[in-house]
């Protein structure tokens, strides 16, 4: 059976690479005449309406950009009322936990079962076979999606029941958005005291300190350079952490903290106590 996908862009398009190099037949909806050309060079059955990627596929997956998006793709535009019962719907957007539970209870319904299964890494990753994956859903289901998943996604770490994948995935970007907010806060004292931002970063990495965020900060060509590159999507993801804390009456004490200083608002490009859409 197929694979049906939405959203083959940015990170969703090595996706489908690496799923057709694996031999799997993949449907993908198209937005235009030229990426349908694309996707028909890359190996892919490129579709025009959202719910035909489901034609024949055990699984369907989602990768575009945001909670609302995941939201329109599934219901707005009926993908899950076109998916075949006993398919599985896979979603690699980080969203709200509460949207793929939504999902979930709505697709059992049809009889489809969802796992939210959200990534961490960028394209080469992918292109690699090595972006990681937490995994929320039935165990069963779970395994039914990795022999297609394995194209692409190592680790895959299952985490527990749906929307437990959403739940990881946002508590690691407020972990890391708050470490880039402490290493920018360090390259801006360092820079301060007058030392060169970039030696300093780079000798850091040699103690204590070192982090993921440090390291992607030392390979770019400043601090200033790597929050703008990061600052759109840990924005959004960290608003979704703040809105589901505060609905349930979590504090999140000294993440939160450093999340509301000047850096980390320089970071997020928005204040943490704000709240998403719901």
């Amino acid at each position: 059976m197929a694979v049906g996908f939405v959203g083959a862009g940015r990170m969703g398009l090595p996706m489908v690479r690496r799923l057709v190099a694996a031999g799997h037949p993949v449907r993908v909806s198209a937005l235009s005449n030229e990426e349908g050309s694309l996707l028909t060079r890359e190996g892919a059955t490129p579709v025009f309406a959202v719910r035909a990627v489901a034609d024949d596929a055990a699984v369907v997956i989602i990768c575009v950009y945001s909670d609302e998006q995941v939201r329109q793709v599934a219901f707005d535009e009926g993908l899950i009322d076109a998916m075949e019962p006993g398919s599985v719907l896979v979603v690699h957007t980080t969203c709200s936990p509460r949207t793929v539970q939504a999902l979930a209870e709505y697709a059992a319904t049809h009889g489809v079962q969802v796992v939210d299964s959200p990534i961490s890494g960028g394209p080469d990753d992918i292109a690699a076979g090595r972006i990681t994956s937490w995994q929320g859903g039935d165990p069963d289901d779970v395994q039914r999606i990795r022999p297609y998943l394995n194209s692409y996604a190592d680790p895959m770490i299952y985490v527990g029941a749906v929307g437990s994948g959403q739940t990881v995935k946002l508590l690691n970007n407020a972990v890391f958005a708050a470490n880039v907010a402490l290493a920018v806060q360090a390259a801006r004292i360092a820079t301060e005291l007058g030392f060169d931002e970039k030696a300093a970063v780079e000798a850091m990495r040699y103690g204590s300190s070192d982090s993921k965020a440090l390291a992607m900060i030392a390979a770019s060509p400043s601090s200033d350079t790597f929050v703008e590159m990061v600052r759109e999507f840990l924005g959004k993801d960290v608003v979704v952490v703040r809105r589901i804390t505060h609905d349930i009456g979590v504090d999140l004490g000294p993440i939160g903290d450093v999340l509301d200083s000047d850096d980390g608002r320089s970071v997020l490009g928005v204040h943490i106590g704000e709240r998403a859409p719901s």
